[in-house]
């Protein structure tokens, strides 16, 4: 008797779109479902602590009354409900605050939590400048040493154009053997024994490529009269000295 005649008006006249029934079906049953959970929370019973916190929140919500002695004697001594505590009314008008512990920790607890979270915090600071410090001696260090590289590979460049140089100038006056092995550039060889002959004779050398190039630029300007600064054979010392700016690079600059 409850169930609808399929032959009946009612039951042609109903949407038969495809999909719909399927949305008409999942819509009640989230609606039965939020019916159910709010029947639920209606039909719940509330936990000591949720009955004890309604009625504080309601107690703590209304104010004194003359019951209260008190507010009683308060009112004697010429206080009004919402007047400033004090004799010219300078102290507080809401009480203070109730402040109820819930938790099972001891005394001092969230004290003792609120320290560590500072230091946890400082270490952390701490941690975190040391590493930044560390980052930038590293940068620092890192700059240094490219720089350093750079300088020594000018000096180098500048010590095989003065040793060309060299070997020109002195083929020029039939000078068949420089005055020191390293004056000249040496032909590059193929063999590997003279190539470790070439290595032991440099490694056996105590000087370095500034001095080597200071001795060589001296040697070029006393003898040959030439700057390799200036790129320029000077006819003599005195026209040297009074046309040349400097001896090195820094003085040319």
């Amino acid at each position: 008797e409850g169930e609808e005649d399929y032959m009946s008006d009612l039951f042609i006249k109903q949407d038969v779109r495809p999909g719909l029934p399927m949305v008409r079906r999942m819509k009640e049953a989230i609606q039965k479902e939020e019916k159910q959970k709010e029947a639920n929370e209606k039909n719940r019973q509330k936990s000591i602590k949720e009955q004890e916190k309604d009625r504080r929140d309601l107690v703590l919500k209304s104010a004194l009354g003359n019951e209260n002695k008190g507010f009683a004697l308060l009112q004697k001594m010429g206080y009004k409900s919402g007047q400033a505590l004090g004799k010219s009314g300078e102290g507080i008008v809401e009480p203070i605050p109730l402040n109820i512990k819930t938790g099972l920790s001891g005394l001092g607890h969230e004290e003792l939590k609120k320290r560590k979270a500072e230091e946890k915090l400082e270490n952390y600071r701490k941690k975190f400048h040391m590493k930044k410090q560390a980052n930038e001696q590293a940068a620092d260090q890192f700059r240094i040493r490219f720089k350093t590289k750079q300088e020594q590979r000018k000096m180098e460049g500048d010590l095989q154009k003065s040793q060309r140089a060299c070997q020109q100038l002195d083929m020029q006056k039939d000078i068949d053997v420089p005055k020191e092995t390293w004056y000249w550039l040496e032909p590059e060889e193929e063999d590997k024994k003279d190539e470790e002959a070439k290595e032991d004779e440099c490694t056996s050398s105590d000087l370095s490529v500034s001095e080597k190039l200071h001795i060589l630029t001296a040697y070029l300007r006393e003898e040959h009269f030439y700057c390799i600064w200036c790129g320029t054979t000077y006819e003599d010392s005195e026209d040297l000295s009074s046309n040349c700016p400097g001896d090195s690079a820094a003085d040319h600059d």
